[in-house]
């Protein structure tokens, strides 16, 4: 008898273990390396199966920059610092903004989704449609006066001119991502990637007929390179709105309605800490650009750096896959109310991007002296990068951690705190170190790009990674719970 009340008690105690760490459904785990394996490997099945598909379906939308951008540097130097500038600064501000803005529904549509209050993911959804295009309309003038600003900014007047004129012919690119990115996170939310990934594949292919069709042989130029962009994103709204409006979602669409206009004021506010918390850090590097083009030698600076960004935010796609994954792992965790289980998904994640990262660095500099030639085949332009992959490769490796860390603080509903964070390392000591290794120590663009890296980059992943490490996931369980009975009022399905 007492052999087997002791047996009842180490069972109870492994129940009580298992529970604890997020797995439930009363199933008994002894912590052995086997079981320990074992839950690694569903848990990287239940990550990769919206990192894989959404490393595909990024990559793939990049790659239309990427190839807009090739085109653009066969053209000549000064279109492709034009193109660069006008996407990478302007198009690239209100991007920022408004990603980071849309971003509100991997909180939302993701604790909703886990706490099973699908009716609620589409009414997020269109009220972020409303939220971001208004938004649009108040960054118009960025886009119309892009040239005066440029100028301001210290661009030469050719580059301003060329690139005020390329960002006017981007206009309908930026309206489309008031209705992308919601439908994307959406999409994502609910585990249906596949569907990104196959539209993706299929604007892709088109882009780049069109991108051949409008610069060789209609002869558009620069400008034709725009056209490409506005048609493509606007393509890839309609495919993944599409799959959703006819059939693809019937447990979370069902038509537009009303209720999309209740509670904006509160979705604005939530919305607007998203959007500052990731447009501060989508905007840092765009800095970098506009800083480097009072220079000496600026155009072959500029297209040196334009480069380097583009190679960087081409291998971002994949952390930004592990971002969104991680986002919607722990929302859903959270919001079905197991916070071990939200610990163990970001811990999977952030090892296995840093993983990839230092895999990317290493290529970086085994190939140091050859990938710039995707873009261009200026000797000036190719030494000037050689001389920058060494800084190329360590912001990947960085860049392969710190966006799988900001996914759980967007999955947590941490944005405001964030936003903070990163406004003081970013704009409070990156970017002076950057400013000061630059121009006072004389150490030009790697100075000033070094600077950011370890000033800013750097310091804000070590105190992501604290506050992650120091968080009590139980407690952001509970939270997860009463978020989505507030966010969930004012519909007539009210929880009680």
């Amino acid at each position: 008898m007492g052999s087997a009340s002791k047996d009842e008690e180490v069972k109870q105690a492994l129940l009580e273990h298992s529970d604890s760490n997020g797995l439930g459904n009363g199933q008994v785990v002894v912590e052995d390396d086997a079981g320990n394996l074992r839950r690694i490997w569903i848990e990287s099945k239940k990550l990769w199966h919206i990192v894989g598909p959404s490393i595909f379906s990024r990559v793939a939308t990049y790659s239309m920059n990427v190839v807009t951008q090739a085109f653009a540097g066969h053209l000549g130097d000064l279109e492709l610092a034009s193109l660069s500038i006008a996407n990478n600064v302007i198009v690239g501000f209100n991007f920022g903004l408004l990603l980071g803005m849309a971003s509100a529904l991997e909180t939302l549509c993701g604790q909703a989704f886990g706490a099973k209050r699908y009716n609620m993911l589409g009414i997020y959804m269109q009220r972020s449609w409303i939220v971001l295009f208004l938004c649009c309309f108040l960054l118009l003038p960025l886009y119309v006066f892009a040239t005066p600003i440029l100028k301001l900014l210290g661009q030469p007047d050719d580059v301003a001119e060329q690139s005020g004129l390329v960002a006017v012919w981007l206009i309908p690119l930026h309206f489309s991502f008031a209705f992308i990115f919601p439908v994307q996170r959406f999409l994502q939310s609910q585990l249906k990637t596949a569907v990104l990934a196959w539209v993706s594949l299929v604007v892709f292919a088109i882009h780049v007929l069109m991108s051949w069709l409008f610069v060789y042989v209609l002869q558009f130029g620069v400008v034709g390179t725009a056209i490409t962009l506005d048609v493509s994103w606007w393509l890839l709204f309609l495919g993944m709105f599409g799959y959703t409006m006819w059939g693809g979602c019937p447990e979370t669409w069902s038509g537009f309605s009303s209720q999309a206009f209740a509670g904006l004021w509160e979705f604005i506010k939530l919305s607007t800490a998203s959007g500052v918390m990731l447009c501060l850090e989508n905007w840092y590097y765009r800095i970098l650009i506009l800083m480097t083009s009072n220079l000496r030698n600026a155009e072959i600076t500029v297209d040196a750096l334009s480069v380097c960004m583009s190679i960087n935010g081409w291998e971002m796609m994949i952390p930004l896959a592990f971002f969104a994954a991680t986002g919607v792992r722990v929302a859903n965790e959270l919001g079905a109310g197991r916070g071990k289980a939200a610990r163990f998904a970001t811990l999977v994640s952030v090892v296995q991007s840093t993983v990839i990262g230092l895999i990317f660095c290493a290529f970086i500099m085994i190939f140091h002296d050859k990938f710039a030639l995707i873009f261009t085949s200026s000797a000036d332009v190719l030494d000037a990068v050689d001389n920058l992959s060494v800084l190329l490769a360590v912001t990947i490796l960085l860049n392969s951690v710190q966006p799988v860390l900001s996914g759980v603080a967007v999955g947590s509903g941490w944005q405001s705190k964030v936003a903070y964070i990163n406004l003081g390392c970013y704009y409070m000591v990156g970017l002076p170190i950057g400013v000061v290794m630059g121009w006072v120590f004389h150490l030009g663009v790697e100075g000033i790009w070094g600077g950011m890296i370890f000033g800013g980059t750097a310091v804000q992943t070590v105190i992501l990674a604290i506050v992650t490490m120091r968080t009590n996931w139980d407690k952001e369980a509970e939270k997860a719970t009463m978020h989505v009975q507030k966010w969930s009022n004012g519909s007539p399905d009210n929880i009680s």
